[in-house]
């Protein structure tokens, strides 16, 4: 019989991870974390997770970008492709403990749990977590998993510049995370990632596990507006260049389609910089991103389009320039239906209420659903919050999802 998760020794890894980089909350969550991708606090994570993947007997390897691929080397053929579980622990700068973390660590829990019981299953199994997932230093996100399935080449990702100025190659060595293991890495025959939702739609519905479908296409785009820097109090409204106003109009606009569109869509303007960002001068410039989002990828296509030629209008009406940088974008991704299906029943055998769902937000699981069957497993997230310090899953719902993984990897791995 599979053993159950200790959930006690899953949460007193979650709290212990989310120590580092604790940032306060008052709340039942008590806090969240700041460990931004490859700064010092990201290494101090690395370090601990690390370290407890060393204590349950692990092949720890590493690979030029900072990917760590832990394997039980157990099973018919212990050098063979393993299940593999993960995530990330790379956080936003105001995160939670629970975003990418869960994933890890109740991969760990799986392989404890089952090394106490005894059981061992046909296939290795391993537990991964990614390099830059969150994409909030470093653009594109999901880069660790992106270029461990080979999408994007490893020399090409250590080259990207973060919003800090810091080269991600730099990053990577510094921290001691540069590893020898070859980019593409090693195919694993399955992927299942557990994640909380991040959003509401479990809480509402009164659901404690969400078969995930698949991850609803991303494009990220940073637009730099340029105008004519001048004094706040001398220059007549009529002559002048605002990049602000444009700025304004393209943040409405972008609501406003998401809001026509309905359905899925979603968009959202997160960054807005502007130079010089004096109180008394007309800006010279504004840079912001645009981030746009839907499981269709003919209307991401149609919301893009719609996005772009206003902006390019706006700017013509002001009389600014526009130039447009992409940042990222993936087109939809559906997991495979047969992975979906195991963890739907294997919710209804343990007796959880259970529903198929999309993900919202992207997810290393949609870079591996390219190389393997792959499949995600929700648990609600209270409020519908995350990437805020008042992320929280409740104990029961983190158990139902640990306990819904086990099992479908359990079946995985001793698949003939």
């Amino acid at each position: 019989m599979v053993p159950r998760p200790s959930i006690d020794r899953l949460l007193a890894r979650l709290e212990a991870l989310g120590e580092i980089g604790a940032i306060p909350h008052a709340g039942p969550s008590g806090g969240g974390s700041a460990r931004l991708a490859l700064t010092d606090e990201d290494r101090r994570g690395r370090d601990l997770v690390v370290s407890w993947m060393r204590d349950l007997g692990l092949d720890v390897s590493i690979d030029g970008l900072g990917n760590v691929i832990a394997v039980w080397r157990v099973g018919d053929d212990p050098n063979g492709a393993p299940v593999m579980m993960g995530s990330h622990i790379d956080t936003v700068r105001t995160g939670g403990k629970f975003d990418g973390n869960l994933g890890v660590l109740a991969g760990l829990e799986v392989i404890e749990a089952l090394q106490t019981a005894e059981l061992a299953p046909l296939r290795p199994l391993a537990v991964a977590f990614f390099t830059n997932e969150e994409g909030a230093r470093f653009a594109p996100d999901m880069m660790g998993s992106l270029v461990y399935v080979g999408g994007l080449g490893l020399e090409e990702a250590l080259d990207v510049i973060g919003i800090d100025g810091a080269r991600v190659g730099d990053e990577v060595e510094r921290i001691g995370y540069g590893g020898s293991l070859p980019s593409p890495g090693p195919v694993p025959h399955s992927f299942v990632e557990l994640h909380i939702e991040q959003g509401p739609v479990l809480e509402e519905a009164g659901v404690t596990i969400g078969a995930v479908t698949g991850v609803q296409g991303i494009s990220w785009t940073e637009v730099t507006v340029t105008g004519r820097s001048s004094h706040a109090g001398t220059t007549p409204m009529r002559l002048r260049v605002d990049p602000l106003v444009v700025a304004g109009r393209i943040i409405a606009h972008v609501r406003e389609v998401a809001v026509r569109m309905g359905g899925d869509q979603v968009a959202t303007v997160g960054r807005v910089a502007v130079f010089p960002n004096l109180v008394n001068v007309v800006p010279a410039s504004v840079t912001l991103t645009v981030d746009v989002r839907n499981t269709d990828e003919t209307l991401l296509q149609q919301a893009e389009a719609d996005i772009f030629d206003f902006i390019e209008a706006a700017c013509a009406r002001e009389g600014c320039e526009v130039t447009r940088r992409t940042l990222a974008r993936f087109e939809p991704v559906e997991f495979e239906e047969r992975v979906v299906e195991l963890v739907e029943s294997t919710a209804r055998n343990l007796g959880y209420t259970v529903q198929r769902m999309p993900s919202g937000a992207g997810h290393d699981a949609q870079m591996l659903a390219r190389v393997c069957p792959t499949a995600m497993i929700f648990t609600p997230s209270v409020g519908g919050l995350s990437h805020n310090p008042a992320e929280f899953t409740d104990r029961g719902d983190l158990l139902a999802g640990a306990s819904v993984l086990i099992d479908v990897v359990w079946r995985l791995a001793n698949e003939p």
